[in-house]
């Protein structure tokens, strides 16, 4: 019971994780210190796509799971078990990661304007 806990815990943090680097630097336009470790998880991102380092997170789940006798995620971790051909089909996994890329390069952009109009107004 305490095994699928940690496995089921994991993964919506896994699921808020993914949603904070898609869209997390939209909330930097209201709240400017949240750019930092916005940076940090999209940099992470970056790294996962490379398919060099192993999640973290996706390591836990897996340990969750292998506890509680379940099998594991998919080869390629959480996205390719809970969202790839689930919430968009397989084909599209390079047009969503654009668009995810281009999700995150706007918001970054718009937290630096919000920023530069935020201290225009206090020099004024």
């Amino acid at each position: 019971m305490m095994y699928r806990a940690v496995w089921e815990v994991t993964m919506v943090v896994h699921f808020i994780v993914i949603g904070y680097i898609a869209l997390g630097g939209f909330l930097a336009w209201r709240w400017p210190r949240l750019i930092w470790p916005h940076l940090g998880f999209a940099g992470w991102g970056l790294i996962q796509l490379t398919g060099l380092v192993e999640c973290p997170l996706t390591a836990l789940e897996n340990w969750g799971r292998a506890q509680a006798g379940a099998g594991g995620l998919k080869p390629g971790g959480f996205i390719d078990t809970y969202i790839e051909g689930v919430v968009y089909p397989a084909q599209y996994v390079w047009l969503v990661r654009w668009i995810v890329i281009a999700a995150i390069l706007i918001s970054w952009t718009g937290a630096l304007r919000a920023q530069l109009g935020r201290s225009h107004r206090s020099t004024a």
